[in-house]
């Protein structure tokens, strides 16, 4: 018992980064770049919800004491609820939260009214945000398939590809690991395979 008081006790802050793009393609230099940091966590995917490896393996590593790094709020999350939630937990286990974009750091009994009320204004702006842009692609695929021009996405994989995706799939490689040789996402995976 006194082991694990004494360990606790000697870990030192670490600054640790976490980075989104939704895309392979998207570059995620430039986020934190001037940053000093000890370990960065990025995710290539959606910030619809927390389902990210890079997250949630960035929510098990850091302790108290750390100083957490990101770009802008909705590169952690595009929905109200889960930047709070994650805000909310992070801060409880005794972890700093700094949006650089926003300028808004969040920390272990900091009862800043305006900061609060900050992450929700600004959390309920990204999200709304992304429910106009989802609005007015699903209004251009409706005029798009009106017109019959709509042909639907192209193939993130040709032919070949998509035999050894199937092939890899097969034999049990793990679906993040075929996503990664493919340089595509797990979601595509997915569909591959249903297809």
């Amino acid at each position: 018992m006194n082991t694990q008081r004494h360990t606790a006790a000697r870990h030192t802050g670490k600054r640790i980064g976490y980075v989104r793009v939704s895309s392979v393609g998207q570059n995620n230099t430039r986020q934190l770049d001037g940053v000093e940091l000890d370990k960065t966590f990025t995710d290539k995917a959606s910030g619809k919800d927390t389902h990210r490896p890079q997250l949630q393996a960035m929510l098990d590593y850091v302790r108290e004491g750390d100083h957490l790094f990101v770009h802008s709020m909705d590169r952690l999350s595009r929905s109200l609820r889960d930047l709070q939630d994650v805000v909310e937990a992070l801060t409880a286990k005794g972890v700093s939260v700094t949006f650089m974009k926003e300028h808004l750091t969040f920390a272990k009994d900091d009862s800043d009214p305006m900061s609060m009320l900050m992450l929700q204004l600004l959390g309920a702006i990204g999200q709304f945000e992304r429910s106009l842009i989802k609005e007015r692609q699903r209004e251009g695929i409706a005029i798009a398939k009106a017109q019959g021009v709509y042909k639907g996405r192209k193939p993130v994989l040709d032919a070949d590809a998509a035999r050894t995706l199937r092939e890899m799939a097969a034999r049990g490689v793990p679906k993040v690991d075929i996503a990664e040789t493919l340089g595509i996402s797990r979601a595509s995976v997915y569909g591959y395979l249903k297809a």
